[in-house]
């Protein structure tokens, strides 16, 4: 029984299909999801969300929300959520040297360094989303490698 699964933002409807398995960034840490899971509402925090549905894996960087699940459905409401393929790294890089940047000048208002400490962190993890995403094929009839496998971990005559 697949795992049917719904990522919605407040513009868009980023995702929806049938997946073998969803990691999403709790607010506490990772949440593994597979089918027959206990129903659970949860906050979303920042991070990578990963799906999987068979030897292929999509990324997306999710920023807060809200995850419910049960048994057979996953809904992720989540402020943000961009494809590894739709990030613009060039982007993302800019908006990390700027936060940075302003961390780095020295004294400024709580709220402008909450503010800078926030982008930074939704810049860093969009960067990992789409450095990660880049390095795997695209096509249905290519098998993806889940990120814990290194290439010295593979059976031989693969």
């Amino acid at each position: 029984m697949p795992l049917h699964l719904e990522i919605v933002t407040p513009e868009r409807q980023a995702f929806e299909g049938d997946v073998d398995e969803v990691i999403v960034p709790g607010s506490e840490g990772e949440l593994g999801i597979l089918p027959h899971h206990a129903p659970l509402i949860s906050l979303l925090g920042h991070g990578v969300l990963r799906l999987r549905r068979g030897h292929e894996e999509e990324l997306f960087a999710i920023f807060g929300g809200f995850l419910q699940v049960r048994p057979d459905r996953v809904v992720v409401l989540a402020e943000t959520a961009d494809m590894a393929a739709e990030i613009d790294l060039e982007r993302a890089e800019r908006a990390r040297r700027e936060a940075e940047h302003v961390l780095e000048g020295g004294f400024v208002e709580p709220a402008d360094l909450a503010s800078a400490r926030a982008a930074l962190q939704r810049a860093l993890v969009r960067i990992r989303v789409a450095e990660r995403g880049a390095r795997r094929p695209r096509g249905e009839h290519e098998a993806i490698r889940p990120a814990a496998v290194s290439p010295r971990e593979e059976p031989p005559g693969e």
